[in-house]
């Protein structure tokens, strides 16, 4: 039995929905990621953690479409970056929920790659709320979601894209997709930036967003260069227990 809705029959689909499961879906970006990482790292690391999650309850969750372009307007200065409005974002997700909640789904999460799309949720968290209150949507920052591995990395100053993190992720889950002979550091400490790209890097409120050219020549926060697979490996465990627990208790609700 497959979970992917890709992979169902309409059949399929219609017992998924008599099960009352929970349809997962992967979003992430088109974006640079330095000279190391591709493009569609933010789309990569979002469909693992819904494939690992999914396989731990694989009759409670589906996993929807993706969304493989998200909000990334502060990387348009570097090539290969395609980036949608956060409206259309919002609009091409809000479809994809009716579209499933048209034959009976009423719970989504969504699994994001890219941070960018976070106040986009939001919204769309809030449209939702307003307009089909029969309808509960989740969202889950892939990296944010393993708090404790994270912090056990051994971190630069500054990081964050491309990074430690990021890096350690897609040398567990895509490793042949990484450019280990290319991979640098970036902006490391505080003291490299301008100072109002250094006030957008500042510790707690207010947020300042500044262009990612601003922060950094390359396009990297931190050095990718520390990154392991197994520090990968500890931060997906994380982030996988911590969603199928959610879901549990979701379930049960």
């Amino acid at each position: 039995m497959t979970y992917r809705l890709s992979e169902m029959t309409t059949d399929d689909a219609a017992a998924a929905v008599a099960r009352g499961t929970v349809v997962l879906l992967p979003v992430g970006a088109l974006e640079q990621h330095g000279p190391g990482l591709p493009l569609g790292t933010d789309q990569i690391r979002a469909d693992a953690l819904v494939e690992r999650v999914a396989a731990e309850l694989p009759d409670a969750v589906v996993i929807g479409p993706p969304v493989p372009v998200g909000v990334s307007p502060h990387h348009t200065a570097f090539a290969g970056t395609v980036t949608l409005r956060p409206a259309t974002f919002v609009a091409v997700l809000r479809e994809y929920v009716d579209s499933l909640a048209h034959h009976g789904w009423r719970r989504f999460l969504v699994v994001t790659g890219h941070g960018g799309n976070n106040a986009a949720l939001g919204v769309l968290a809030q449209e939702l709320m307003a307009d089909r209150p029969e309808l509960e949507l989740a969202w889950a920052p892939v990296t944010a979601s393993a708090p404790g591995a994270v912090a056990d990395l051994d971190r630069a100053e500054v990081t964050g894209h491309s990074g430690e993190a990021e890096t350690a992720q897609m040398l567990h889950v895509a490793p042949h997709l990484v450019r280990s002979d290319l991979l640098e550091p970036g902006t490391t400490t505080l003291d490299q930036l301008d100072p109002v790209p250094r006030l957008a890097r500042h510790a707690g409120p207010p947020t300042l967003a500044v262009t990612y050219d601003r922060l950094s020549a390359n396009g990297v926060l931190g050095d990718p260069r520390t990154a392991t697979a197994d520090a990968g490996r500890a931060i997906y465990d994380e982030a996988t227990q911590r969603l199928v627990s959610f879901l549990k208790e979701w379930r049960d609700a």
